[in-house]
């Protein structure tokens, strides 16, 4: 390995896999420091650094405690870099970094993208992403992109929301962090000029499954946390998109995959604070298959086929539920794709099936099979 600085920006190579960059996300920083870490201990030694970086050890430490935490690294590889602001499409205003807790944690905070010209004289409906990266990385800088295109239209409000990470918080953390960001929604729905009963949630992979959690637990007491000021309102969701999120973590390695998920560094062991298989009342607290009834929002699940990550069952396994409890579900299925699907197909399935449940417009989506049109690989 060798490390650079170049114009106050940290450039890594190792062995070929060209590592992280300016600006690179966080899931890669996790995937660089698991590979040093050679005993899985979520510690880095200054001997289990390559030599080229053992130079910066001290730097990285700066709690002076002799060893290098995931968040100091990714701290590190952070440093310097000249983050690009998103450009939004003509006609949409950002309001950046609301603390929906009121705790000054970076965390805790979403951005809201409001359209300038809104259309129609009622509150509009919003959709609010919630970001990928294995629950140990990522940010809602992600999610921007992804609900930018819908707020153009002038016909939707689109949120991004943070949560607490792995490295942070264990489970069940992250979905006290996003029920909590739902009741801010609620609570601020008059002023920023949104319906608080039409509010959609979208997310990826990790993001997926928490959106997955807020679709099926809308009434689930323990699930619902106590953070911030608005415990009057509830945390219930009109309708879900989940791309490709885990739904049983118990079954995650039902199929040979890229990740061994029952690993004690596995994302799902790192949220529920151990190997999987050994802390099965965790895991089932945490997968959405638990909570499915028939009060649940409807869902439009997209999954590759040839998902070696998220194997695609976990969607079969929430879709044949979701029926079985008679809740209103379709599952877009990409042939030959993998962790990461999406294209113009894609894009117009999910906007015909929040065109039918936000505005009772179009007809009930159903399930379908689509070629794969893009090859992206998403953060878990």
């Amino acid at each position: 390995m060798r490390t650079l600085l170049r114009s106050g920006c940290l450039l890594v190579v190792v062995l070929g896999l060209q590592g992280i960059a300016c600006g690179a996300a966080e899931d890669r920083a996790a995937e660089l420091f698991r590979k040093w870490d050679r005993n899985n201990d979520g510690k880095l030694t200054r001997r289990e650094l390559p030599a080229g970086a053992r130079r910066n050890f001290s730097r990285v430490d700066r709690d002076g405690n002799g060893f290098i935490s995931l968040s100091e690294h990714s701290a590190f590889l952070k440093r310097g870099q000249r983050r690009r602001p998103v450009k939004l499409p003509v006609g949409v205003r950002l309001v950046a970094d609301q603390d929906y807790v009121g705790d000054r944690n970076p965390r805790h905070r979403l951005d809201l993208l409001l359209p300038e010209k809104p259309v129609g004289g009622k509150p509009l409906p919003v959709v609010a992403y919630v970001h990928g990266g294995g629950w140990r990385g990522g940010d809602k800088s992600s999610g921007l992109p992804r609900v930018s295109g819908l707020v153009a239209t002038g016909r939707y409000v689109g949120v991004s929301i943070g949560y607490r990470l792995t490295g942070e918080a264990s489970w069940p953390a992250q979905i006290h962090d996003c029920k909590a960001a739902i009741r801010w929604l609620k609570a601020h729905a008059k002023k920023f000029r949104f319906d608080p009963d039409r509010i959609a949630v979208f997310g990826s992979s990790a993001g997926g499954h928490l959106v997955a959690m807020l679709g099926v637990s809308g009434g689930v007491e323990d699930l619902q946390g106590r953070l911030g000021p608005h415990g009057e309102f509830d945390s219930r969701v009109a309708a879900v998109v989940d791309f490709f999120g885990p739904t049983d973590f118990l079954k995650m390695n039902d199929q040979p995959g890229r990740i061994d998920h029952d690993a004690a560094r596995s994302p799902e062991s790192l949220l529920v604070g151990g190997a999987i298989q050994e802390h099965v009342d965790r895991c089932r607290h945490a997968s959405p298959l638990t909570y499915v009834d028939s009060r649940d929002a409807p869902f439009l699940i997209v999954h590759g086929d040839r998902d070696d990550v998220v194997i695609f069952s976990q969607s079969q396994l929430l879709q044949a539920a979701l029926k079985k409890a008679a809740v209103p579900v379709a599952l877009v299925t990409v042939k030959g794709g993998g962790h990461g699907v999406g294209g113009r197909a894609v894009e117009a399935r999910v906007r015909a099936f929040l065109e039918f449940h936000l505005y009772g417009r179009g007809s009930l989506p159903s399930d379908q099979i689509l070629a794969r049109t893009a090859r992206r690989r998403q953060p878990r």
